[in-house]
Parts: C-alpha cells; structure tokens; sequence
C-alpha cells in the first residue's frame, strides 16, 4: 500500500474517532444537502448508480467528492461494515485529505 493511500486511510480513522464523519448513503447525503459535509468520498468499487448520484449531488451543492479505496477498507477504517460512502464533517480532515490525495480541478481547497 502506498505512504499516500496509508495516510488518507488513516485520516478517515482518526476522523472518524473524533466523530467527524458520517457514512452510508443516507447520513452521507443527509450531511450534504445540510451544507455539513466538506468532502465526500465514495469508494472505488460503488456501484455506477451510486457514484453517479454522489457526483450530481456533490456537483449541484459545491461539495468537494473523490472516489477512493474499496468498500471493506472505508469500512475497516470506520470500525464498521462495508462503505461505499462517506462524508469529511472537518474542514481540516478534509483539506488534509485532498492534500494527500492531490486532487485538483475545482476543488475549494487547492490554494488560491
């Protein structure tokens, strides 16, 4: 596994224990539509109905979306089941994470 990927993976964890995230499609798009969620991120091997919809959604209310890791590890990572998605409640994880994972085009955390 790669040092980037070990780090995001362990930014979701620490996130997490702080109560920072939310997962599962409804808390997920609950914390969007309530302007709450400062990134989303969807895992690698959603199904194509789901990552279209967190697309559109992410798209329509300016949030910051990312396809990352599979299922079982966003879920390890949460002390939880398999995730298929999950959103960053944190500025700071969320920045911190965009970081790692060099995301650019669009997102509201590239320096200006």
């Amino acid at each position: 596994m790669s040092d980037n990927r070990n780090k995001i993976l362990n930014l979701i964890g620490l996130a997490t224990k702080a109560r920072k995230t939310v997962s599962g499609e409804f808390s997920t798009e609950k914390a969007v539509k309530s302007g709450k969620a400062y990134l989303v991120v969807v895992a690698d091997d959603a199904s194509d109905n789901t990552r279209k919809k967190f697309t559109n959604m992410c798209t329509y209310y300016q949030v910051p979306i990312c396809f990352f890791g599979k299922k079982d590890e966003l879920g390890h990572r949460m002390g939880k089941e398999i995730r298929a998605s999950l959103a960053v409640l944190d500025e700071g994880f969320a920045r911190e994470m965009v970081k790692q994972m060099n995301i650019n085009g669009g997102s509201k955390y590239e320096s200006q």
